[in-house]
């Protein structure tokens, strides 16, 4: 009897000790097609709340400046994670050895066509022909300003585009006049509107009325070789998510400190954005349809993808 007690005993210091603070985590290391972009902050939220901590995870977090470079650190195993376009499930398809594990925002809100406070162009029509600078080509930025030309009858090239690298590297082309716009995120333009710099003229999500704007991509050896860690990590995502819609005090806050922020700019920001951002990373399976056909439709591709060439649905819908 007493040593099944101290066999009882013994078990639960085990568990006890498996649980405790003290108890490695796992490191993980995720990365952002681009730092300044709001959406992102589940991953600056779960740091900084502890939610990742809970699900056994150390998380390292980086921005990698878009999309291109952000595949290059995953092909390179320099990023476990990626936080990236709907549009560059592209990637995957065309040998990146990634796959999408979970979708995380709907409409693109964040994705705004911004010009200077004394440009001429007052709306969508006077973009014809304009040249638009956005951080990276051949992103989500680029794919909805194709769309956009498509849907007024000008023709993909209808909106002339350009890759400047960063949004700091927009903005300043703005400013000195080297293009007409640029396509940021909706918090870019509202700081250069306060600052009376600049100007919202297109919301880009009404192009997109079906579509993914961001997803979380995986390394493909991650999700063969540790399936458990792919499952937590996605966790402690969409449990920030969720500690984010009923926390917007402390969100805003994080974004402050992150994003470099006003208080105004990031409260209007959540209020705009935060309804977009999805409970469980569940695809949609009419948004997946809308993104492979517009990859051969915009030239990206040659054929439409199948759904495993760019994703897998084994870890969705996310419960935590």
């Amino acid at each position: 009897m007493k040593r099944s007690v101290a066999a009882c005993l013994l078990g639960c210091a085990l568990c006890l000790a498996a649980l405790s603070p003290g108890h490695a985590a796992d490191k993980l290391r995720a990365g952002k097609s681009l730092g300044s972009l709001w959406a992102f902050l589940p991953l600056d939220v779960g740091v900084a709340e502890g939610i990742y901590a809970r699900h056994g995870i150390d998380l390292e977090i980086s921005a990698l400046g878009n999309g291109g470079k952000l595949q290059q650190a995953l092909a390179s195993n320099s990023i476990d994670f990626g936080l990236c376009a709907g549009s560059d499930m592209a990637f995957a398809v065309k040998g990146s050895p990634v796959l999408a594990v979970a979708a995380f925002a709907e409409e693109p809100r964040s994705v705004v066509v911004i010009t200077r406070a004394d440009s001429p162009i007052k709306s969508v029509a006077d973009l014809k022909g304009k040249l638009l600078a956005m951080p990276g080509t051949g992103s989500v930025a680029e794919w909805l300003v194709w769309q956009m030309a498509i849907a007024e009858g000008w023709g993909k090239t209808g909106v002339r585009t350009v890759g400047q690298g960063s949004v700091q590297a927009n903005v300043a082309a703005l400013l000195t006049g080297q293009v007409d716009g640029i396509v940021d995120p909706v918090e870019v333009g509202l700081k250069l509107s306060d600052e009376k710099k600049g100007k919202i003229v297109v919301r880009l999500a009404q192009y997109a009325p079906h579509f993914h704007a961001h997803i979380i991509d995986a390394r493909k050896a991650l999700i063969e070789e540790n399936p458990d860690l792919v499952k937590r990590f996605l966790q402690g995502f969409f449990a920030s998510i969720a500690y984010m819609k009923t926390h917007k005090e402390e969100t805003s806050e994080i974004a402050m400190r992150v994003l470099h922020d006003d208080k105004s700019i990031a409260d209007r920001t959540y209020d705009y954005e935060i309804s977009m951002l999805s409970s469980d990373g569940r695809f949609d399976p009419q948004a997946i349809s809308v993104l492979a056909d517009s990859f051969v439709d915009l030239g990206m591709l040659d054929k439409k993808p199948t759904d495993d060439q760019m994703l897998t649905r084994r870890f969705v819908p996310v419960k935590f």
